[in-house]
């Protein structure tokens, strides 16, 4: 599986509380975020079932 970039704008504020709860969970704020997408995608196929990818 590739692994991709992506930039996303984030007020400073909520950045901040980001960084104190992945210090918390012993993360790096970016692993915080990954670990926030699988929830939300999990979730997400839960309730509408498997979502079907192909190319961008």
């Amino acid at each position: 599986m590739a692994t991709k970039s992506l930039s996303i704008r984030i007020e400073e504020k909520t950045l901040d509380k980001l960084h104190v709860i992945a210090d918390y969970e012993g993360r790096s704020a970016n692993s915080q975020i990954l670990i926030l997408i699988r929830d939300c995608i999990e979730a997400y196929e839960q309730k509408h079932g498997e979502i079907q990818t192909g190319k961008r």
